[in-house]
């Protein structure tokens, strides 16, 4: 690639000192990376280090408004990270066993073979359920009955427990249910009263009616060309790019669970609460709300006792994966770090967004990690510009 042309976005925010590099890589992203409009944050030990935006607040040109301070963006698949907090917290508190059937919880589920389906497989993608037999409609994904509803009807695909396989948009449907048959709340509200107003987050599943005017729209991009991730393939395996085309595909069906596709820009979307994938918030909300699972953040006790911890990045699943047919890794409820998801070191922990978010921390470094785009690019774990801002932190500690 030839040297580094000029950014024509006015980046706005701050670095701390030594830092500089995540700002330049952030303007890169503009300049050389396909992206429209953006944001990055970065803590370390509880202090927040980076807080930069820039670039068009819609990324498909709808509105000529900038990008603000106060911007957020539905983040997918960054959501299930958020979502994973609940069932670890509730565990913390002695309300809900990791290796308890999921039936216990939920009696209806135990139909069709799923009386030995566990907490822990819900959360570490193992329970089989990576598709719905028949597509939800988009109405029907959003009314908080009808996911539930199918799952704990069918089969699974595979014996739980034996396989993973990236339970794309089940498992929020799965962990929403189990979180309201053991609080009698729902996910969207135990986040919002536990998790955002204590730590005040712009983070939310289930967007209030008064936030819709800060969500920028997302749109679809295509990246420039060889902008891949330095140790990353542009393009996926042959098999991997037929997977998502055939419709008869454990990977398209995952994928294609809402039929047709639900329109994620508009406001009913945004207000559903969908664990898996409608998360909405500030790249400076995922950083700290990440930043306090690890540590103290402005005088508020870590989130995440050491033993939670502990679980939430000890390695559940590993190897080929059935839906995505790359190499996974994860905890409960988290990626870990590795060749197809690629995070701040060996020992961190988040999720990634398909097209781009990502969100995530690192216990060993202090470091916590969030960012938010509105175009969305042709991947599902390791978006060339969040690695690049990664490589960019991880030069200020020597990584």
């Amino acid at each position: 690639m030839s040297g580094k042309r000029e950014s024509v976005v006015d980046v706005q925010g701050t670095v701390e000192d030594g830092f500089e590099p995540v700002r330049d890589a952030f303007a890169d992203n503009f300049a050389r990376r396909g992206e429209r409009g953006a944001a990055v944050a970065v803590y370390l030990h509880g202090r927040k280090v980076v807080d930069l935006w820039g670039g068009a607040k819609d990324g498909d040109g709808a509105s000529p408004e900038p990008w603000e301070a106060g911007t957020a963006q539905l983040v997918r698949s960054a959501t299930k990270g958020v979502a994973a907090i609940v069932p670890l917290l509730l565990h913390q508190r002695g309300l809900l066993d990791l290796d308890a059937p999921v039936g216990t919880y939920w009696p209806e589920f135990k139909a069709a073979g799923k009386e030995r389906v566990l907490v822990r497989h819900l959360l570490s993608h193992r329970a089989g359920l990576p598709v719905v037999d028949t597509p939800l409609t988009p109405t029907q994904a959003i009314d908080g009955v009808s996911g539930p509803a199918a799952l704990a009807a069918q089969a699974p695909v595979w014996e739980p427990g034996t396989e993973h396989g990236y339970h794309a948009q089940t498992y929020g449907w799965l962990i929403a249910e189990l979180v309201l048959r053991v609080t009698g709340r729902t996910l969207g509200s135990w986040v919002a009263e536990e998790i955002s107003g204590p730590l005040g987050l712009d983070l939310w599943i289930g967007l209030p009616a008064g936030m819709q005017s800060r969500v920028g729209r997302l749109a679809d991009i295509e990246a420039p060309a060889g902008t891949g991730a330095a140790g990353l393939r542009v393009r996926p395996k042959r098999a991997v790019a037929e997977a998502y085309e055939d419709p008869s595909s454990l990977t398209r069906r995952a994928f294609g669970a809402i039929s047709p596709a639900a329109d994620e820009n508009s406001p009913e979307y945004r207000a559903a609460e969908l664990p898996a994938s409608a998360g909405i918030a500030t790249a400076r909300a995922l950083a700290r709300c990440y930043a306090a699972l690890i540590g103290p953040v402005d005088g508020h006790q870590r989130v995440f006792a050491p033993a939670t911890l502990t679980l939430a990045r000890t390695e559940e699943s590993a190897g080929l994966d059935r839906t995505l047919l790359v190499h996974t890794r994860f905890g409960l409820g988290f990626m870990l770090h590795g060749a197809a998801s690629p995070l701040l070191g060996p020992g961190a922990f988040g999720h990634p967004g398909r097209g781009g978010a990502l969100a995530c921390a690192d216990p060993e470094s202090g470091l916590a990690f969030g960012y938010i785009t509105n175009g969305m690019q042709k991947n599902v774990t390791a978006d060339p510009r969040a690695q690049a801002l990664l490589r960019a932190v991880a030069s200020r500690i020597g990584g």
